[in-house]
């Protein structure tokens, strides 16, 4: 009787593994595909972080675009310190 049950308890237990390892082979294979189609058509973001750079611990400086404009802010304890609109690109700086 008592290797009855462990016979079951196996085959369950290898039954259910079996199971698991199917549902992942058929998400690597038809998910991604799958998972898109379920989700709408998302609008365009309007708002986009373009660069961040870290001043001192307590500040730093975040480039933003909201829509066709971009805004350079001023972040500082936990609070805006300063935003302005940024008029144009600069010139990448060539390495000596």
């Amino acid at each position: 009787m008592f290797f009855a049950d462990l016979a079951r308890m196996i085959a369950g237990l290898a039954v259910t593994l079996g199971l698991i390892g199917l549902c992942v082979v058929g998400m690597r294979r038809f998910g991604p595909e799958t998972l898109k189609r379920f989700q709408g058509v998302r609008a365009p973001r309007r708002l986009a972080v373009i660069e961040t750079l870290m001043l001192d611990p307590n500040r730093r400086l975040v480039l933003v675009r909201v829509d066709a404009e971009e805004r350079l802010i001023l972040l500082g304890e936990g609070r805006l310190l300063h935003s302005q609109p940024v008029s144009g690109r600069p010139a990448p700086e060539s390495a000596p």
